[in-house]
């Protein structure tokens, strides 16, 4: 029983020892042929629908076009270095670079995605990214993002940074919010900050604003509004209100536009200082 017991672990230790020995010819083999092979090309590929990123733009990063890769032996080219060149542009979220055997340099990119796009109070423009990131406006592209301006006080340095300020959070919180959801995406049109530092939302429908507050609570409050949308505006108006206030949690309370015309009052007197609470058989998702 012992014998077999020491037989047993002289096999083990055998195929270890022949299963790291082929590791190492092949390891010798591959670098021996990597040795002699030439760049043959670069493929580029950048998935999404956003473009701050172009091909061109990877081959000035890359210096593809002046045939500083291609032609050159594959173990004189720094695969790390080129993906920390790709990193540096602060469009790119992730880069991934390797090479085949074939010669062919492949690189994969991934762009950051603006949520956002902030004016604020000091002029400086720039995005912020689905990861809470201020990334810079790009002459290449402009992302069809939600707008917001106002008295926004997060400031940019002109490169990649976390945001700073809780106003600059709010916002990134319902921009979100509203871009995600297909209805508001479509009805809200921008976000202002006021001098009280509240979130007031301009809608492209209608001369009024919305009152949104902070950005807490967000399921709560435009189901409420869709509720106001629902039941009151079809008897008054779009622009019956100037001000439509949700940032009460169980309340709208709408706030009439002095410009309205009296034969209309009749038939929203109720509805001056509305109280709805929400119903959500009738909220549509």
């Amino acid at each position: 029983m012992f014998k077999k017991r020491i037989w047993r672990h002289i096999l083990i230790g055998s195929a270890w020892a022949i299963t790291l020995g082929g590791l190492v010819v092949l390891m010798s083999f591959i670098e021996f042929k990597k040795a002699g092979v030439v760049c043959k090309d670069v493929k580029v590929y950048i998935p999404g629908n956003q473009y701050f990123i172009d091909r061109e733009e990877v081959d000035n990063i890359l210096k593809i076009h002046r045939h500083k890769l291609v032609g050159r032996k594959m173990d004189e080219i720094d695969i790390h270095n080129l993906e920390e060149k790709l990193k540096a542009n602060p469009f790119i979220e992730s880069a991934m670079v390797y090479a085949d055997m074939d010669g062919v340099i492949r690189v994969k990119i991934s762009q950051r995605q603006p949520v956002v796009r902030v004016m604020n109070q000091f002029d400086q423009n720039f995005y912020i990214d689905q990861n809470g990131l201020k990334i810079p406006l790009s002459d290449n592209f402009t992302a069809r993002v939600i707008a917001a301006n106002g008295y926004i006080d997060e400031i940019f340095g002109k490169k990649v940074d976390t945001l700073h300020t809780d106003i600059a959070k709010q916002i990134l919180k319902a921009a979100n919010f509203i871009s995600r959801d297909s209805l508001w995406s479509a009805q809200v049109a921008q976000i202002y900050v006021n001098q009280n530092h509240e979130i007031e939302l301009i809608p492209r429908v209608g001369t009024n604003r919305i009152m949104l507050g902070n950005a807490d609570s967000l399921e709560s409050k435009f189901a409420n509004l869709y509720t106001f949308y629902k039941k009151a505006i079809p008897q008054v108006g779009w622009d019956r209100y100037k001000t439509i206030n949700i940032k009460y949690g169980n309340q709208v309370v709408g706030v009439k536009s002095d410009n309205f015309k009296k034969d209309s009052l009749k038939a929203v007197a109720r509805a001056d200082s509305m109280k709805l609470k929400q119903d959500t058989s009738q909220i549509v998702n």
